[in-house]
Formats: structure tokens, C-alpha cells, sequence
């Protein structure tokens, strides 16, 4: 398995390198575009999910035990947090979807059958492996609600309505807007309200400096990052593939005019400015002790809530969309209930370790390698025709506002 991660990740960077060098200055336009703000918004709001919000404090202990985990003895903890978290790995988000705007039209690579019938595999698993992460991060961050290392019936509740919340967002492409633009800024107010309680009092905007700068760590051994440090980056990069061919799909057609340069810019420095505020504050109360109990951890619990809806109705929405699943053939009521019950009963298969992620991952680099085979023996000389986004792919920022 590491060997294929390797393989697929030198692939991913290999084939960046490729679209920069052959597209870098032509118009990306989606088939339903928005402003620049907007497509952040969705980006960053569908393409994380609760680990975000909930992993960082239960694991900088961990890349402090030198001891047991010497590997991680290049940088601190934060950089070690956002190495797994920020920056390089939002090019596989770009790479799938520049594909999926600008390229894929061309190609119809994921409408063989076989393939299509992979991709949704891979959706429907990661939507559920969505859902077990909350489900399993509940007791450490609620533990009011029961002991605190045990899952009890007030967690799959709340799971439950997450995911039944979920699939009634996905009904309409109106509410991706509205989601998206409400995560971000109920997240934003989640930083504003923490950086308050951590450096208010405690030296500041001075203070808050300083464990920001920790996070140049990172850039300082950015190639550390590229390949798995070991079984746990091992398993991050796995779950940043499978999530990149779907997130490429959705996000694609969102995209309102950057030009590819200027997306990949985007999509990895917006979202990692974000990320590395965030950790910052959460190391800043690990490293001093400081706690979460209480309201902050609710707060805490509320916009990891919000981001795996958010997350969860994207990916709804394209596997349904993919499978002829859509309201508009199957109605309202067998739509909400056929999604929540397959959904809530993956989600259980997660939690009795029948099903992995890595698999998921898997299956994602061997669609990689498969697309580029292709291309290379069917459809070369398309791709290298072709000059800019799809010609009907207009830019209208008032096809959201329209759409079902």
C-alpha cells in the first residue's frame, strides 16, 4: 500500500506540473460559476469535514512524543499538524478540479461504466466514513453526555439527524450557497471567540505571532511532507485521495474565471492561511494548558456539525446526481429515506472496522493512474487540442441563484 501512495502521489505532483506548464494562463469557468468568495467558501466548507475541527487537540501530544514517534523530531507539533492538514495537499483538490472543468468534457472518462460505478463507490464510502468521524470524536469533546471514551445513544442521535440533515440540504443546489457562506463565517466567529479566550490578556497579538511563526516549520521541510512519514501520514494521504476525485467534481463546477495559475494560488493559500490560524489557537491552549471544557468545546462540537453537513450534502448530491438517484425521479420521500438509510448503515460498518478508508484511497490512485492510460492511448490528441474551458461554460453568476 505505501508503494502505490508513493506512486500516486509522485503522479499528482507530476501531472500539476504538466497542466501548469500546458494551461497555466487559460480561463477556468465552470458550468454553474460564482465570485472568487463564493467558490473559497464551497471549496473549503466541502472539502473538510470534522477531523478539522475536532483531530488537532487530541493529537500535537502525540507528535511531541519523540520517543515513541522520532520521525516527527524535524519540526514542532503545529507545523506537524498542518503539514498533514495544509498546503501541498490542497493540489490534489486543484489537480481534479482543473480536470473536471476543463478537461474531463473533453475526455468522458468517468462516464464508462466501470468507472462511474468505482466513483460512486468511493463517494458513498467517504460520505460515511464523514459521518463515523464524528460519530467516534463525540465522547472527547462532549463528555457531559456520557463518560468520555464511550459512544452512547445520544451520539448516533445526533449522527442521525446530522445525516438526515444532510440529505434534505442535498435536495436543492440553492442551499450550496447559503451552506457554504454560513460554515465559513460561523468558523471564522469559532477563531475569533477562541483566539479571544487563548491570547486576550495572555500577551496578544504579540503572543499569537509567535505560535503562528511555529508553522513555518513546515515550509522550512515541505519535502518531508510529500511522501508518508509513517503508518499515521500514511493514513491521512489516503483519506486526502479519497476525497480529492469528488471534491474535483463538485468544486468544478463552481469555478467563476481564475485562471489556472491563479486557482491553484487559491485553492492552496486561501484555505491554508485559515487552517494555520486555526491550529495555532488550538496549540496555543494545548501548549499552555489551557481548556476546551465547556462552551468552547460545544462551539467546537456546533461547526464541526455544520462542516459535515455541509460536506455530506456535496457529496449527496454528485452520487445521486452520478446514479439517476435525484428528487425529480424518485420524490422527496424515497430520496430523504433510501440516502439516510444507506448512509446511517455504512456509517455503522465504519464503526465495526469492516470498512477503511485506505481502501477508499486505493481505489482512488488506481483511478489516477487508470485516467491518465487513457487519455495517453485514446484521447492525446483531444487533450492536447484543447485551449481553454468548455465554449457553452459561460460566466453567469446568476445560474446559482436559478438553479434546482
Amino acid at each position: 500500500m505505501t508503494a502505490l501512495l508513493s506512486a500516486g502521489i509522485l503522479f499528482t505532483f507530476a501531472a500539476i506540473a504538466l497542466v501548469l506548464y500546458k494551461w497555466g494562463n487559460i480561463r477556468c469557468i465552470g458550468v454553474t460559476p460564482v465570485r472568487t468568495f463564493t467558490f473559497i467558501a464551497i471549496l473549503f466548507t466541502s472539502g473538510l469535514d470534522v477531523g478539522l475541527i475536532m483531530f488537532p487537540l487530541t493529537e500535537f501530544a502525540g507528535y511531541a512524543d519523540l520517543a515513541a514517534s522520532p520521525e516527527y523530531g524535524f519540526a514542532n507539533p503545529l507545523a506537524i499538524e498542518f503539514g498533514f492538514w495544509g498546503f501541498l495537499i490542497w493540489g490534489f483538490y486543484f489537480l481534479t478540479c482543473f480536470y473536471f472543468c476543463v478537461i474531463e468534457p473533453r475526455v468522458g472518462f468517468f462516464e464508462l461504466p466501470l468507472v462511474k460505478f468505482i466513483n460512486n463507490v468511493v463517494i458513498i464510502g467517504t460520505c460515511a466514513f464523514t459521518a463515523f468521524l464524528l460519530l467516534s470524536n463525540l465522547p472527547w469533546y462532549l463528555p457531559g453526555l456520557g463518560d468520555g471514551e464511550t459512544i452512547v445513544a445520544s451520539f448516533y442521535l445526533i449522527v442521525l439527524l446530522v445525516i438526515a440533515a444532510s440529505v434534505h440540504s442535498s435536495t436543492s443546489l440553492r442551499y450550496v450557497k447559503i451552506l457554504s457562506l454560513g460554515t465559513s463565517w460561523l468558523f471564522i466567529g469559532l477563531i475569533a471567540l477562541m483566539w479571544g479566550g487563548a491570547f486576550i490578556g495572555n500577551g496578544g497579538i504579540d503572543e499569537f505571532a509567535g505560535t503562528f511563526a511555529l508553522v513555518g516549520d513546515y515550509f522550512g521541510n515541505i519535502h518531508r511532507f510529500v511522501l508518508p512519514l509513517n503508518d499515521y501520514h500514511e493514513f491521512y494521504l489516503f483519506w486526502w485521495f479519497s476525497w480529492s476525485i469528488m471534491i474535483g467534481q463538485f468544486t468544478a463546477r463552481f469555478v467563476g474565471g481564475l485562471r489556472t495559475w491563479q486557482l491553484l494560488a487559491a485553492m492552496l493559500g486561501f484555505p491554508s492561511v485559515a487552517i494555520a490560524t486555526w491550529f495555532s489557537v488550538l496549540y496555543y491552549f494545548h501548549d499552555n494548558g489551557l481548556t476546551t471544557a465547556g462552551f468552547y468545546n460545544w462551539a467546537m462540537v456546533v461547526v464541526g456539525i455544520t462542516m459535515v453537513v455541509n460536506s455530506l450534502d456535496s457529496l449527496i448530491r454528485l452520487y445521486t446526481d452520478n446514479l439517476n438517484l435525484t428528487v425529480a425521479r424518485l420524490g422527496k420521500v424515497r430520496y430523504f429515506l433510501g440516502n439516510l438509510t444507506a448512509l446511517c448503515g455504512l456509517t455503522l460498518l465504519f464503526q465495526l472496522d469492516f470498512l477503511q478508508i485506505q481502501w477508499v484511497g486505493a481505489l482512488v490512485i488506481g483511478l489516477f493512474f487508470a485516467c491518465g492510460t487513457y487519455i495517453v492511448a485514446k484521447k492525446r490528441d483531444t487533450v492536447l487540442a484543447i485551449a481553454g474551458s468548455p465554449k457553452a461554460n459561460r460566466i453567469d453568476y446568476r445560474k446559482i441563484e436559478l438553479a434546482n
